[in-house]
């Protein structure tokens, strides 16, 4: 698999989870096809972006009760992501008759389900697009497909994401818009974050701070100016240095919760390989404001932060409190002096930095009184 990328030049990308879905996928019907084909690899039509990709494939193999099965291993690139070498595998029979869609996709084991609309597999769009755009032209006219994607390993890999927090479970899924899996978060990859922070401070003395498509995405429909907005990775430490020693006077800290309260325990870089800690610090702001300790436990035992906001949430509806909005307020606060701490003594520099946070329905949770000044400025400029 070779992405149109120099190494020696640039960060590796690679591919996304749909493709070698795909590519397992066409793999496996060609073995259904003529059972004794052998592939070393396929080629995939990628949709977005408008090329083909080579995906290595490792197995392929008739099974007992007449369908085919081929595996591919994920390669996301220069990335720092669970998913590198995992097992993907597609196992594909003939439809039946009457089968609603042609091509018909299933999820199996370790791939996730997703909760909030009835449970169905976590197969999104652009997966389902590039499924059909391979599979179609391969398939005889007189022919309906079955398609069953199974990641063996996607179970517990999901244990150590967010997605339940997101309303996935029981597994990983079958996301994204493209084929091509970018290095964000590979080291190479902060020159070009710094370089974007460079152009914008030539414009503006205020920026917005998005952690990931959500928090770009929240921003747009707060009123935000899109061309305030900085798209950061997890490279938060380092470009809020970068954005100081431009001479930014204000940035608005915009993000999932459960990435921001990292900064709240001084943790600058926010992927889960670096560094967590993420329940042990909501339970630790939790317990300095009086939370029972019975209450906290339940926190520091939450699976995820999401689950932690949730059980105050309970708590304060059945005990008509304000949890929530005492616990979050000190930990949007916290970032703030945090942030603003960290820009001190790396860049010995003075900047204005709020942090505004919101839950999985993109719904703001807290905003800090800097945050609350810095948005009505940014409000005011448009």
């Amino acid at each position: 698999m070779q992405p149109d990328t120099n190494p020696s030049l640039a960060p590796r990308a690679g591919y996304t989870l749909p493709v070698f879905a795909c590519a397992s996928a066409i793999a496996a019907l060609k073995k259904l096809l003529v059972p004794e084909t052998e592939l070393d690899a396929v080629e995939v039509n990628l949709v977005n972006p408008d090329r083909t990709a080579t995906i290595a494939v490792e197995q392929m193999a008739i099974l007992p009760d007449g369908s085919a099965l081929a595996i591919t291993r994920s390669d996301p690139g220069d990335n720092l992501d669970l998913t590198r070498h995992t097992p993907i595998w597609a196992v594909v029979s003939w439809g039946q008759p009457g089968q609603s869609d042609r091509i018909q996709v299933e999820g199996g084991e370790g791939l996730g389900r997703l909760t909030q609309e009835n449970d169905r597999p976590a197969i999104y769009a652009y997966a389902t697009a590039v499924l059909k755009a391979n599979l179609e032209p391969l398939l005889p006219p007189d022919k309906s497909l079955m398609v069953t994607i199974i990641l063996p390993e996607g179970r517990s890999l999901a244990l150590r994401t967010s997605n339940a927090a997101f309303g996935v479970v029981d597994g990983l899924s079958l996301l994204g818009t493209s084929g091509i899996s970018e290095p964000l978060s590979a080291p190479g990859q902060l020159e070009a974050f710094r370089q974007a922070v460079r152009e914008q401070a030539q414009q503006f003395d205020t920026l917005v701070f998005c952690v990931g498509e959500n928090g770009l995405q929240r921003a747009l429909t707060l009123g935000i100016p899109a061309e305030r907005r900085v798209k950061t990775g997890n490279w938060l430490g380092p470009l809020l240095v970068e954005a100081a020693l431009c001479g930014i006077q204000g940035i608005l800290l915009l993000g999932y919760h459960g990435k921001l309260i990292k900064l709240a325990g001084g943790i600058f870089h926010t992927h889960h390989y670096v560094a967590d800690g993420r329940q042990e610090i909501l339970s630790a702001i939790a317990a300095a404001e009086g939370l029972p300790t019975a209450e906290v436990r339940q926190l520091l035992a939450a699976a995820t932060v999401e689950a932690g906001l949730t059980h105050l949430r309970q708590l304060d509806h059945r005990h008509q409190q304000d949890w929530v909005s005492r616990i979050y307020h000190t930990l949007v606060e916290r970032i703030d002096q945090r942030a603003i701490a960290y820009i001190q003594a790396n860049a010995d520099r003075q900047i204005v930095v709020g942090a505004a946070v919101f839950d999985r329905q993109r719904e703001i949770v807290a905003m800090s009184d800097r945050a609350a000044t810095l948005l009505q400025t940014l409000l005011v400029s448009c």
